[in-house]
């Protein structure tokens, strides 16, 4: 299993801007979803900042870090 790339630093005395950091999104056990691609469900299970298991009715899906597409209702 390989190591993610670690992010660039930012020099101090670069021109250039440095990168912003979104948030990472924050769900719990329970709570109701919404997903680009499968729509509305509920958190069934919780992997603490690596994915989320939810139910969408018709299936469940492992939706990993950093839950991209999917938004708390």
């Amino acid at each position: 299993m390989t190591k993610p790339p670690a992010p660039r630093r930012h020099l101090p005395t670069s021109p250039f801007k440095a990168p912003v950091v979104p948030p990472v999104k924050q769900f719990g056990l329970g709570d109701r979803v919404s997903h680009d691609q499968y729509g509305l469900g509920r958190i069934i299970g919780v992997e603490d900042g690596i994915a989320m298991l939810v139910d969408f009715g018709s299936r469940h899906a492992r939706i990993v870090s950093p839950y991209t597409g999917m938004n708390k209702l």
